[in-house]
């Protein structure tokens, strides 16, 4: 966009065409409006189109006569701001924005550009108006980049002319193809392998063809099935490179994906071997008819397969094109010697030939062929074995996805033809052989009938010849006992030769390209962290040269070693394992429900993908059930790799959603079953603000929830809505994720509030789902509240009084140091800042050679290093876990140690249990479980209870059998008879020091002074109140004498919380109980159920 005073600049081009989405750049401003008022013909505004139209940029012309006015835009006498100042949202100033269906908007029409991912190769990404910037107000002196105006019209985040045109550049010599040569040539050529020109004639011969037309067609709904499957999958979203490993990874996870990956690359790779040496085979044999060995069958073999693969590798790393070239070049072989061996059915046949067997189209051969004839150790299953081999090979066009200009219409239209026209293939080439030969043939000219000898009734005896004693002696001929009928039978036979020479050496070509292509997709996606060295592509095509040496070297080690007849069958069950999960993936996605599981191809069927995996199951164990039970179980170890590394992945798989609709179908399950006392499990809110700002208070509660109950970490957000909702909003995601990466099995939850109090009260009524709401409120005990404003202390009693309201159980934690480690964690990050900024400066004045003048900054950074913590490592577990010890005037040393005190395994100790009333039992059932965990397991639980002095040992046997009913172990039971005498006067004088600055001293003052302080001051502590709960606060102050007698040395203390009745205790007076209560001592939690049993002992 550019704005110039050329005469020409403002002449109104006639637009090319009318377009359906217009946008107009609107300019608004007092004195800008004062001109177009002036003005009878106001500026024209050109219209821009959101269409296709790449070329279509915004630009601003005006009509002729009204240049003048806009040649300089005033604004407070200064000159307007020129194109680089322009911005989209300077309401202050002049706005310019968009104008979409004639009003004037921030808001954009739909665009793909707004779809993409960031750094697509289809095309560059663009980021829409959030919805903030069209709800909220315009911002006043908002600083925008420059040309910013532009940008909202083509999309934020669009690339300039300059880096589209580097991108063009960079696409040009990309070699990118169709469907034909990319999946159609591919597909047919690996399909159609050694089998069809050496083996069929066998399968025909020992099936027959009733069967053999079965076992054909049974192979191809296999690979069909799998065929819609994978089409189903690649056109459910764009393709990229990858095969088979994108399709399953992207659909059922890293989990499936990498696994099977992995191992359909390692069968590429051993394939590309077993092809070669299938081809060394055939040129040796062909060496022995000659009498040209070179040195003996076997190291010929090694000879010419390890020149052959050292050839396709070249023609690989030359790239694509020449690898499709040759692609073609063997195609064409193929399909002439197909094309042979059809005019050779119908070419009259000799003698010789007839000897042989061949008796070209004969009724009679073909009703005696029809039916099975399986020779001794033969049967359905294992000639379906032998076959099944030949009918794979349909990823082949898949697994270069990334190499085709249209995966999603390539992969379904090549995959499925290829399928069709291969199967007619197969079904006419068997059934025209079965026509034409005799299964045994001697080979012997000699053996015709002559007039007086009996015929044996055989289609051969009704021609005139006698196979008769092929029944008594192995014969030679015949379609059970020569490989090379088709070559006989053929017009021309070295062609057939030549077809098997390109089948085996199109399907090596196949896979040698297949094996790296994904392997790359596999290590780009760092699944397997030590194979990243392998991602890494080259040139235009970004060619994987690593991965093709190291198929080359894999495939080089095979053929030497010369032995695949023991590895093809476990190669086999590797492909089918994939065919399987494709299969799977499928009716995963269609089961799982997704919204996102839209494929464009629609003829698949869920039920019918999951019958084709379960079919491709029961064919691994057909064709070898040790290598299939040799399948499964690596592919078992690599999945619990990589379930184990959990990479850090998101690709929305359908596992993911899977799992949605699991939960959500439990959930919904749930709720129409009533809530059990056996089935009672803490769940918990815990106000620890920032899960990381209180560590302690959530390993705490986590200690009890982990595993068993629901922990939903809150923050309350308490200020100006607009703020806090951004704030609150811009967190939720890092905060769920430092729970995820500290592997605290909690959610985090936020609002905003005007207040503490109302927002706890919002989150105590709206948490949780269903049957999975909290029941127990966790807070940290505020131990600031001597000096914290009358309004916290209020908010902080009354969250109190509204769980008990709302029947929510409630437990206050307090340690002695006390929580919020927020300063600590903010004087680590400035200090982390500083150390980066340290190393980048020096790494500057080293490179700039700066020595000398260094001087007074490295002065600096010596007295930063004074402050700074001990060099800061790589963040593990938590931010806390990286505070190393500092000095005393940072930050409290204490403080930090306290806060991680619940991550250390506890020794062995006691938790001591004050179970002084009977709340339903979460006061006995929460230690309970602590116990169970790992890091408590060795503390035993003791057990207080008040009871009467002359009856200490009674109450003690009932407790005792009490707590055997329960079912609840314990180390010792105390009855403590002396509750409720009097604390002694130190203790009390403790506590009335305490309360004294909050008493109104009522009774002193006369009864008008009293009565005018009461309203004044209506929170202080009144004589009256005082009096009326005397008994109470004695018990509080003698049970903290008790408390450090009896469980100083504890481990952790859970004490019963004693209730305030709303009305009668002020706020003031219950938190001075709780500080009295629960001072000087070990970790204290004070629980209070909400008087509904947790605990039962029936069964």
């Amino acid at each position: 966009m550019s704005l110039t005073n050329s005469p020409g600049a403002f002449l109104d081009p006639v637009p090319s065409h009318a377009n359906r989405f217009q946008v107009n750049v609107i300019s608004e401003g007092q004195e800008i409006s004062a001109a177009v008022n002036d003005d009878p013909d106001p500026p024209h505004y050109e219209e821009t189109s959101f269409g296709d139209d790449s070329q279509n940029r915004l630009r601003i012309s005006f009509r002729p006569g009204s240049q003048g006015c806009y040649d300089n835009f005033l604004q407070n006498g200064d000159t307007a701001k020129s194109d680089a100042t322009l911005h989209a949202y300077d309401s202050h100033t002049n706005t310019y924005y968009l104008q979409t269906f004639g009003h004037n908007t921030v808001d954009a029409v739909p665009k793909i550009e707004y779809y993409r991912n960031t750094g697509s190769v289809s095309g560059p990404k663009a980021n829409r108006p959030s919805l903030l910037d069209i709800h909220e107000q315009l911002a006043k002196n908002v600083t925008v980049a420059p040309g910013s105006a532009d940008r909202v019209a083509n999309g934020d985040g669009m690339p300039s002319d300059e880096q589209a045109e580097d991108k063009e550049d960079d696409k040009t010599g990309v070699v990118k193809f169709g469907w034909v040569k990319g999946v159609l040539v591919r597909c047919m050529l690996n399909i159609w392998g050694v089998m069809l020109f050496i083996r069929l004639s066998w399968i025909v011969g020992e099936a027959g063809i009733g069967l053999g037309v079965i076992i054909i067609l049974l192979s191809t709904m296999v690979t069909s099935i799998t065929g819609l499957s994978t089409s189903a999958i690649a056109t459910n979203g764009f393709v990229r490179g990858g095969g088979a490993y994108y399709l399953i990874s992207r659909s059922l996870g890293p989990e499936f994906g990498g696994s099977i990956g992995l191992i359909f690359a390692f069968a590429n790779a051993v394939a590309v071997a077993m092809y070669v040496v299938g081809f060394a085979e055939t040129v040796v044999d062909l060496l022995k008819e000659s009498g040209s060995m070179m040195v003996d069958p076997t190291n010929d073999i090694r000879i010419i397969g390890s020149i052959t693969v050292v050839i396709l590798l070249g023609i690989s790393v030359a790239g694509m094109e020449w690898e499709a070239k040759a692609q073609v070049i063997l195609l064409v072989i193929l399909l002439i010697a197909i094309a042979n061996f059809f005019i050779g059915t119908v070419i009259p046949s000799n003698n010789e030939k007839k000897s042989r067997g061949f008796f070209n189209y004969q009724a009679s051969i073909f009703a005696e062929n029809f039916g099975p004839s399986f020779t001794k150790g033969e049967g359905f299953f294992s000639v379906f074995a032998i076959f099944f081999p030949a009918a794979t090979g349909i990823l082949a066009g898949a697994n270069i996805s990334g190499d085709l200009e249209d995966p999603q219409d390539a992969i379904p239209r090549g995959t499925m033809l290829a399928i069709f026209i291969t199967t007619v293939a197969y079904l006419a080439v068997a059934i025209c052989v079965a026509a034409c030969v005799v299964r045994d043939a001697t080979g012997s000219m000699n053996d015709t009938i002559v007039s007086g000898m009996n015929c044996n009734g055989s289609a051969a005896c009704g021609l005139g010849y006698d196979f008769s004693r092929c029944q008594h002696e192995p014969c030679q001929y015949g379609l059970m006992n020569n490989f090379q009928v088709m070559s006989m039978v053929s017009g021309f036979g070295p062609l057939i030769t030549a077809g098997i020479f390109s089948a085996t050496l199109s399907s090596a070509l196949a896979s040698l390209v297949s094996a790296p292509k994904v392997f790359q997709a596999l290590c780009k996606d760092n699944i397997f962290k030590g194979l990243q060295f392998f991602a890494k592509g080259y040139g235009k095509n970004n060619e994987p040269l690593r991965g093709y040496f190291l198929t080359f070297v894999i495939a080089m080690a095979f053929i030497l070693i010369a032995e695949l007849n023991v590895i093809a069958p476990i190669i086999s069950n590797f492909f089918l394992a994939s065919y399987a999960l494709i299969n799977f993936s499928c009716f995963h996605a269609s089961y799982a429900k997704s919204p996102g599981w839209r494929p464009a191809y629609g003829i698949y069927n869920m039920w019918v993908s999951l019958f084709g995996a379960v079919l491709c199951c029961a064919v691994m164990f057909v064709i070898n059930w040790w290598a299939a039970v040799i399948t499964y179980v690596i592919e078992l170890f690599l999945y619990i790799y990589v379930t184990y590394k959990k990479p850090d992945v998101n690709w929305g798989s359908s596992t993911q959603a899977l799992s949605y609709v699991s939960a959500l179908d439990n959930a919904l399950e749930l709720t129409m079953v009533e809530d059990h006392v056996k089935n009672f499990r803490p769940q918990c809110i815990v106000l620890t603000g920032g899960p990381m700002t209180r560590p302690a208070l959530l390993d705490i509660t986590h200690a009890f929830t982990k595993n068993s109950g629901l922990c939903i970490c809150c923050e309350v957000f308490v200020g100006p809505r607009k703020l806090c909702v951004t704030e609150m909003n811009s967190g939720m995601v890092k905060k769920q994720a430092w729970l995820i990466k500290n592997k605290i099995k909690a959610f985090y939850a936020a609002v905003a509030a005007d207040c503490f109090r109302d927002g706890v009260r919002s989150l105590l009524q709206a948490s949780g789902l269903g049957r999975m709401k909290p029941n127990t409120l966790v807070i940290g005990f505020k131990k600031n509240w001597r000096k914290a404003p009358l309004a916290e202390i209020e908010n902080y009693v009354g969250i109190i009084h509204d769980a008990f309201d709302f029947e929510i159980g409630v437990v206050i934690v307090r340690i002695s140091q006390g929580f919020d480690i927020s300063q600590v964690l903010q004087v680590q990050d400035e200090l982390e800042k500083l150390e980066q900024e340290r190393l980048a400066l020096e790494a500057t004045i080293k490179d700039n050679g700066g020595e000398e003048e260094s001087g007074g900054l490295r002065g600096l950074f010596k007295k930063a290093g004074k402050l700074s913590i001990t060099k800061p490592s790589p963040k593990k577990d938590s931010s806390i876990n990286t505070i190393q010890s500092m000095h005393v005037g940072e930050f409290n040393q204490k403080l930090v140690e306290a806060s991680a005190q619940f991550k250390k395994k506890q020794g062995k100790g006691t938790i001591d249990v004050w179970w002084l009333f009977d709340d339903g039992g979460l006061t006995l059932l929460i230690p309970y479980i602590l116990t169970l965990r790992k890091k408590w397991k060795d503390c035993k639980l003791r057990i207080y209870v008040g009871g009467k002095v002359n009856r200490i040992e009674e109450e003690k046997i009932a407790m005792a059998s009490l707590l055997s009913k329960f079912r609840i172990k314990f180390a010792d039971i105390h009855i403590i008879g002396d509750i409720n005498i009097r604390p002694n006067k130190e203790s009390w004088k403790v506590f009335e020091e305490m309360i004294e600055p909050y008493r109104l001293h009522e009774s002193c003052k006369d009864l008008t002074t009293a009565e005018k302080l009461k309203r004044e001051t209506p929170w202080k502590i009144t004589d009256a109140e005082l009096e009326a709960v005397k008994e109470k606060s004695y018990r509080q102050v003698r049970l903290n004498e008790l408390l450090q007698e009896h469980s100083r040395a504890a481990n952790l203390i859970v004490l019963s919380l004693p209730v305030a009745r709303k009305g009668s205790i002020s706020d003031l007076l219950y938190m001075a109980w709780l500080e009295m209560l629960t001072k000087n001592l070990p970790p204290v939690l004070l629980v209070r159920g909400n008087h509904k049993n947790v605990l039962t002992f029936y069964s």
